[in-house]
């Protein structure tokens, strides 16, 4: 049917070309042979018009396409995976008496950790055994604080979640979805690195306490020693034992 409209015009278009009306004659003159070669050249321009008509449309929407693969995503889960981490950052930073410095672990080691000797005052061992649980403690209530602190975080992933995967499943171009799919990713590495602190609290908890009783041990093997030697004994009330 386009094809019939298409030769219909185009014979329209060779019949007024073809057809000349002479200035001084009343006779009109039909050339067949150059009215066939009108109408054939008439069709293919309008088939050349009509390709250019299906180029161009393939054209904008070819645009429009890479407007929508150039768009960003309207969503973003930057500020909330900042704050979450910058909560637990900070409760590491609040770590109490030995905290996650490499200086202060050794300092605490080669003193009130270090191996009990001959030359220590009762007192010094009874001081630094206090020191050494008090630290213990403190770890052990940070860990706890640090544990809370990533539960507290768990509500605002799982709605940082539910956001993305739905700003992943309605996205309308390429970069929208590359976008959504980086911020899970971030999201991922967020419950990750609140993971590795929750691991490094407890691990430090564990680990001072462990200290702790390897030192009380040392310790009760020199109060030991000093009640038994001979002119290095001393009253039994003075004899404390931290474990």
């Amino acid at each position: 049917m386009r094809r019939l409209s298409l030769l219909a015009a185009a014979g329209t278009v060779a019949l007024m070309l073809g057809v000349t009306v002479p200035a001084r004659s009343q006779w009109i003159v039909f050339d067949p042979d150059n009215y066939v070669q009108n109408v054939m050249t008439a069709a293919r321009e309008l088939q050349q018009i009509n390709n250019q008509i299906t180029s161009l449309q393939n054209e904008a929407q070819m645009l429009i396409n890479q407007a929508k693969n150039l768009a960003n995503l309207p969503y973003s889960s930057l500020q909330q995976l900042q704050s979450s981490i910058q909560r637990t950052q900070q409760l590491l930073a609040q770590a109490q008496r030995i905290a996650y410095d490499v200086q202060q672990i050794d300092r605490a080691f080669s003193t009130s950790y270090a191996p009990a000797t001959s030359s220590q005052s009762n007192q010094l061992l009874i001081s630094n055994a206090q020191s050494r649980w008090q630290n213990s403690y403190a770890a052990t209530q940070d860990a706890l604080r640090v544990q809370a602190g990533i539960v507290g975080n768990l509500d605002t992933n799982r709605i940082q979640t539910s956001a993305l995967v739905t700003s992943s499943q309605s996205a309308s171009g390429a970069l929208q979805a590359t976008q959504a799919g980086n911020q899970i990713l971030a999201l991922q590495a967020q419950q990750l690195a609140d993971l590795t602190a929750a691991a490094a609290a407890q691990g430090r908890a564990q680990s001072l306490e462990a200290a702790q009783r390897a030192s009380a041990q040392d310790q009760g093997r020199e109060q030991l020693r000093r009640f038994l030697t001979p002119g290095q004994g001393y009253q039994s009330s003075n004899v404390q034992m931290f474990h």
